[in-house]
C-alpha cells in the first residue's frame, strides 16, 4: 500500500483519528487482501484491528455494500451529514497519497451522491482540490448558496493558480519560439539580438587567449510588429462532458491573451454562444461565467467565430468539442469548407484533458477531416506544442501522428 503524509484540514483533523499511515504496522499478504476484498473476507483472511481497521473503515464507507436493518443492500459510510463527510475526507487524506485521494473523491461523487454536500463550506474546505472538483463546482455554480460562493471561488482559484504555475511557462516558451522571426536585422538593439545565430555567425572570430568570441556581426530578430502576428480563436463546447476541457482551455486562453504577439479570443457555447474574450485576464471569472450542460449547436458557434476572423490566413481556429452536433450538420460542414478554403488553420480537439480517449461522433470527425480539419484528443502537456506547430504552419495531422495521437481521417 502506498504511504504518504498529508496535512488535512484542521477541522477534519480534529474529528479524525490521530493515526498516520506511516505510523501503522506493516501489513502482511492476508491483511492486504482483506483490505481489497472488504468485510466479507474476514473468515478467510482474518479480521483487522487497530489502525489498519481505521483504513478499512474509510474504504468501506465508499466501496463496501452493507446491509440495511430491513435486509436490503445499501452503500456504507458517510450518511447525509457534512461533518461525517468532512471527517471521511480528513481520514482518506491522512491514509492515502494525493493521487489516490482524488480518485476516491471522484468515486464518492458518483457512488454516494455528494453533489449536494459540496454546496456546504465545511465540505469545500475539507476537499482536496483538482480539475475534476473545479468542473463539479462550475457545473453547480448557479445553485451554490451565497454563503458558500466565496469558499467555492477560493477552491477554484487555488486549482487555477496551481495549473498556471505548471502550464504558463511551457505555453509562453512554445509560442514565443514559434513566432515568425524570419525577418532579421543587422543593427539590433540589445534586447533584439538572436544570440544563437550571432554566435554561429562569428565562430571564426574565436579568441583562444580570452576564451571568447568577438561578435563583429550582430543578428537580431525582426522588429516587433505593432499588431499581433497571429490570431487564435478558441471555440469551446460547454456541454457537461467537456467540463475538464473548459477548465484547461480557460487557463491556456488566459496565457495566450497575455502575449501581445497573439490576438486571442475565447467563445463558449451550448445552444447559445457566449464571447468570454473580455474576461480572459481572469480565468476564474471565465470559469464561473460558463454554464455546463445543455444542448450543442456547433454550427452556430463556428458561424459566430467565422464572423470574428479578420485575417483568415493569419488565424488559428481551435474547436474543442466531442462533435455531437445538435444543430445543422450540413451548415457546419459548409462553414468548415469555407474557413479552410480562406486559409484558416482549423483544428478540432475532441478533448483537452488528462483523461483517456474521449467518446465523440466519429462520423462527423471523419467528414471534417476530409475537408482538412483534423480531429484528435490532446493532453494539457501537449497543447503548447500543438499551438507552436500551428503557428509555424506545420502539417497538424503529421504533427499529431508523430506525438502518437490518433487523428480522424
Amino acid at each position: 500500500m502506498a504511504r504518504t503524509k498529508n496535512n488535512p484540514n484542521q477541522n477534519a483533523a480534529a474529528a479524525a483519528p490521530a493515526t498516520q499511515l506511516e505510523d501503522l504496522p506493516p501489513t502482511d499478504r492476508l491483511q492486504r487482501w482483506r483490505l481489497v476484498l472488504g468485510e466479507p473476507a474476514d473468515a478467510s483472511c482474518g479480521a483487522l484491528s487497530g489502525g489498519i481497521r481505521d483504513v478499512d473503515q474509510a474504504l468501506a464507507a465508499l466501496y463496501e455494500q452493507q446491509k440495511r436493518e430491513d435486509g436490503g443492500p445499501r452503500r456504507g459510510g458517510l450518511g447525509n451529514s457534512s461533518p461525517n463527510v468532512s471527517r471521511w475526507l480528513g481520514d482518506i487524506r491522512r491514509y492515502f497519497p494525493s493521487s489516490v485521494v482524488q480518485v476516491m473523491q471522484r468515486d464518492a461523487m458518483e457512488r454516494l451522491n455528494l453533489r449536494q454536500l459540496m454546496l456546504q463550506p465545511e465540505m469545500l474546505e475539507s476537499v482536496q482540490a483538482d480539475v475534476h472538483l473545479v468542473a463539479d463546482l462550475i457545473s453547480l455554480s448557479s445553485v451554490i448558496p451565497q454563503s458558500t460562493k466565496a469558499t467555492a471561488r477560493a477552491v477554484v482559484q487555488k486549482v487555477v493558480d496551481e495549473l498556471m504555475r505548471k502550464l504558463e511557462e511551457p505555453m509562453r516558451g512554445a509560442i514565443s519560439g514559434a513566432l515568425d522571426r524570419s525577418q532579421r536585422n543587422r543593427r539590433p538593439k540589445h534586447a533584439e539580438i538572436d544570440w544563437h545565430r550571432t554566435i554561429r555567425a562569428n565562430l571564426r572570430h574565436w579568441q583562444p587567449e580570452y576564451r571568447t568570441i568577438v561578435p563583429q556581426t550582430l543578428i537580431g530578430y525582426g522588429r516587433k510588429a505593432r499588431k499581433p502576428q497571429r490570431e487564435v480563436v478558441l471555440c469551446i463546447d460547454q456541454s457537461g462532458s467537456m467540463a475538464n476541457s473548459v477548465v484547461y482551455s480557460s487557463i491556456f486562453g488566459a496565457v495566450m491573451a497575455s502575449l501581445p504577439a497573439v490576438d486571442t479570443k475565447m467563445v463558449v457555447f451550448d445552444t447559445a454562444v457566449v464571447d468570454m474574450t473580455e474576461k480572459l485576464d481572469d480565468p476564474v471569472d471565465v470559469l464561473f461565467g460558463v454554464q455546463l450542460g445543455g444542448g450543442t449547436d456547433i454550427n452556430g458557434a463556428v458561424g459566430y467565430c467565422q464572423g470574428l476572423i479578420r485575417e483568415p490566413r493569419n488565424t488559428i481556429l481551435v474547436l474543442i468539442s466531442d462533435l455531437y452536433e445538435g444543430g445543422v450538420e450540413a451548415g457546419l460542414l459548409r462553414r468548415a469548407h469555407e474557413l479552410v478554403e480562406s486559409g484558416v488553420q482549423f483544428i478540432t480537439l475532441l478533448a483537452l484533458s488528462d483523461e483517456g480517449a474521449p467518446a465523440y461522433d466519429a462520423q462527423l470527425a471523419a467528414k471534417l477531416a476530409a475537408l482538412g480539419v483534423p480531429s484528435f484528443a490532446c493532453t494539457p502537456d501537449a497543447f503548447p506544442q500543438l499551438m507552436a506547430a500551428a503557428i509555424r504552419r506545420d502539417d497538424i495531422s503529421a504533427w499529431a501522428a508523430a506525438q502518437g495521437m490518433k487523428t480522424s481521417r
